[in-house]
Order: structure tokens, then C-alpha cells, then sequence
């Protein structure tokens, strides 16, 4: 299941119990549809509670991140898991984005914030 949703300066996507292509599918519609109106995506990607992932969801992934790379500015990762941090740095390859790894979701927030604080600035 997935739960997407458009804070102040991000969007915030948490994954539970199993991650699927169909979910995958509405995050790529979010991220789309927010980086063609609003410019490269904030993102905080709260993996912490996903349990599984299917594989036609995981080679998406890899397809969108190659097509789409420019589309996202930060990404902050909410996960413990060495599987999904592992990805995470994969996903570098292919994108410009800052990335960032965490534990906690309090600590991507903050460092989203650094992000918008330091625009607000210029």
C-alpha cells in the first residue's frame, strides 16, 4: 500500500506491507505530474514500513529513474533495510538528485528543509 502526499515544500510517500507495480505506478503519477507544473521534485521516500516489494515493480523503478532522473532535486529514504539503501545508491547512477539515507523521518524532514531554506534564501 501506498500513501502519497504533498507537504509544504515535498512529497511525502510511505510505503506499507507490500510494495506493487500499481503502487509504483501512482507514485510515478505524482512525481509527473508535480515536476511538469512545479519543476524538479522534493521527495521523502518513507520506506520503513514497506515488507516486500514484487519484482515488476523494482525493474519500473529502474525504467522510470532512467526516463525521469532529472525529475527529482532531493530525495530523502526513511529505511533500515541494507536491500533498499543499496538501491538508493544504484539510483545515483542514474539522476542528479541529491541523496540522502535515513533512519528516521524526522531527520529526512529536516534535511528536505535545509533544501527549501537555502532557496528561500537565493
Amino acid at each position: 500500500m501506498i500513501s502519497i502526499s504533498h507537504e509544504n515544500d515535498f512529497i511525502q510517500t510511505v510505503v506499507l506491507g507490500e510494495f506493487t507495480l500499481q503502487d509504483y505506478r501512482e507514485f510515478e503519477q505524482a512525481i509527473l505530474y508535480q515536476s511538469e507544473f512545479h519543476g524538479p521534485v522534493a521527495l521523502l521516500f518513507d520506506l520503513s514500513g514497506m515488507l516486500s516489494y514484487t519484482l515488476d515493480m523494482a525493474l519500473e523503478e529502474v525504467k522510470f529513474i532512467r526516463t525521469h532522473g532529472h525529475a527529482f532535486q532531493r530525495v530523502a529514504v526513511v529505511s533500515s533495510d541494507q536491500w533498499v539503501t543499496w538501491s538508493a545508491w544504484i539510483s545515483r547512477l542514474f539522476t542528479d538528485a541529491e541523496i540522502g539515507l535515513f533512519t528516521e523521518t524526522d531527520d529526512a524532514k529536516a534535511w528536505l528543509a535545509e533544501e527549501s531554506a537555502s532557496d528561500d534564501a537565493n
